[in-house]
């Protein structure tokens, strides 16, 4: 049986877990790109009053993006470390999320087409089978709603970018956190949401645009960082 959740990933993101909300620290890219990743949402599933549910929520930075933004909103890690920095951020945020230790496939079993918008930010180049990951994030969606992923494709520009450059130049993320073999391509992430019933609506990339030092969304460069949204059929 494979396993789910890989252990060594998981201790990755506790060490880091009390840093996670420094907007100059390790984490400091996913704070750039965060409203990126809300607005893409947004784009798509009205946030207001939506039931959300973030997986691989982290220490809470998009889960508390959406709270903002009025969702009725849920975060799952697997990291328990990264789950107290979420939980105690967010009451001192005064934000109303519900967070528990779980990941996609056993939260699945219980809360099978309950959520307006699932949500899962650079997480699933993480674990151990991305494809039964994603069959489980597409049984969380109810009918009609959306699935929201963001990941790293499988490009030498990728491989250049999100492990030469953010790890080992600039600094953006620890040492070791990104593995190459993991990243995953645009077209597997639709093959394997094709047999849940789920279609690709839109695909963007994440662009870093070095003279403005900020992040942009791109509807034609996806060769690095890619969102991508789904909708399944009412």
């Amino acid at each position: 049986m494979t396993t789910l959740v890989d252990s060594k990933e998981v201790s990755k993101f506790n060490h880091i877990a009390r840093s996670y909300w420094d907007p100059q620290g390790p984490m400091r890219a996913i704070h750039q790109i965060n409203p990126l990743r809300i607005d893409f949402v947004e784009s798509y599933c009205p946030l207001q009053n939506a039931k959300a549910l973030d997986v691989g929520c982290g220490g809470g930075l998009a889960t508390e993006a959406m709270a903002v933004r009025g969702s009725l909103v849920a975060g799952i890690d697997a990291s328990p470390e990264m789950l107290k920095t979420a939980k105690l951020h967010a009451r001192e945020s005064g934000l109303k999320v519900t967070y528990s230790q779980s990941h996609a496939e056993a939260f699945a079993k219980t809360h099978a087409c309950e959520f307006d918008v699932v949500t899962c930010f650079e997480m699933i180049e993480h674990v151990p089978d991305p494809m039964q990951t994603l069959r489980a994030l597409c049984q969380l969606v109810r009918p009609g709603g959306w699935l929201v992923i963001s990941t790293i494709n499988r490009t030498l520009k990728a491989y250049l970018g999100a492990v030469l450059m953010a790890e080992y130049v600039l600094n953006w993320v620890p040492k070791g956190t990104h593995d190459y073999a993991r990243f995953i391509k645009p077209s597997e992430i639709a093959a394997g949401l094709r047999p849940e019933g789920l279609n690709v609506e839109s695909i963007e990339g994440v662009v870093y645009q070095p003279l403005y030092q900020q992040f942009t969304r791109s509807t034609s460069k996806i060769d690095i960082n890619y969102q991508l949204a789904a909708r399944k059929p009412e």
